[in-house]
């Protein structure tokens, strides 16, 4: 059984009189494992489709399947349930708290979930040194870099063990060597079996990925492995 699976997906907004066809009839299928890039141009659908993924929006025609489960027709409550046990978020800006640690930032999940807080610093430190944050825990983010704000972000999004990661962009506002260090440190949790679904506009960024699914005007135009895959230390396979 695949984790993700859509079935014939139509997504339309109304604005005013007018009905714009944000997805028009997706069929997608992503295995547990699998590393996926989605592409596309400002307006192509791809961040729509990253909404109905994440369980932050509903199609409005349509099937999801995450874990087997039929999400698409899941209430709000139920959603923001599926949300916080099965998926972890990283995001473009970060969203971190700014008067917060590092490890409080990464702990914040945890709390939500009702973790005591022995368990939640002990989880929240083995995050942190996985994405190689172990020696600034105390840090606040304002005296981190944006590479290492991003690894904070990672690490949250780890926590609760999810069963997929969604990335919106996390290269957006780095650097390229923070850009590079951040797509390893991806390309790491999924050699240790996590999901990875990202969403980027940058060629070179989606290079690192396993699978790259391209979005033009709401469909589906291009789904492919990645061939010259980049890996760590900029080798390519």
């Amino acid at each position: 059984m695949p984790l993700l699976k859509l079935e014939n997906i139509y997504k339309k907004y109304n604005q005013g009189e007018l009905a714009v066809m944000a997805l028009k009839d997706i069929n997608l299928t992503i295995e547990e494992g699998e590393f996926v890039s989605i592409m596309g141009t400002s307006g192509s659908g791809k961040s729509t489709m990253m909404n109905i993924l994440g369980c932050l929006d509903r199609p409005t025609e349509g099937e999801y399947y995450l874990d087997g489960e039929d999400v698409a027709k899941f209430r709000d409550s139920k959603l923001a349930d599926i949300r916080n046990r099965k998926i972890g978020f990283v995001f473009q800006s970060f969203n971190l708290l700014p008067k917060l640690s590092a490890l409080e930032n990464v702990e914040l999940p945890m709390i939500y979930a009702g973790a005591k807080r022995k368990k939640r610093e002990k989880t929240a430190m083995e995050a942190l040194a996985k994405v190689g944050l172990g020696e600034r825990v105390r840090h606040k983010p304002n005296e981190l870099s944006g590479g290492q704000r991003q690894r904070v972000a990672i690490a949250r999004a780890l926590v609760n063990n999810p069963s997929i990661l969604m990335a919106d962009e996390p290269t957006g506002n780095l650097d390229s060597r923070s850009t590079v260090e951040i797509m390893e440190i991806f390309q790491k949790l999924n050699d240790e079996g996590a999901t990875v679904v990202m969403v980027t506009h940058e060629p070179d960024v989606a290079q690192f990925t396993k699978r790259i699914v391209v979005f033009k005007d709401g469909q589906i135009t291009d789904d492919h492995p990645v061939v010259n895959r980049t890996l760590s230390g900029g080798a390519e396979i």
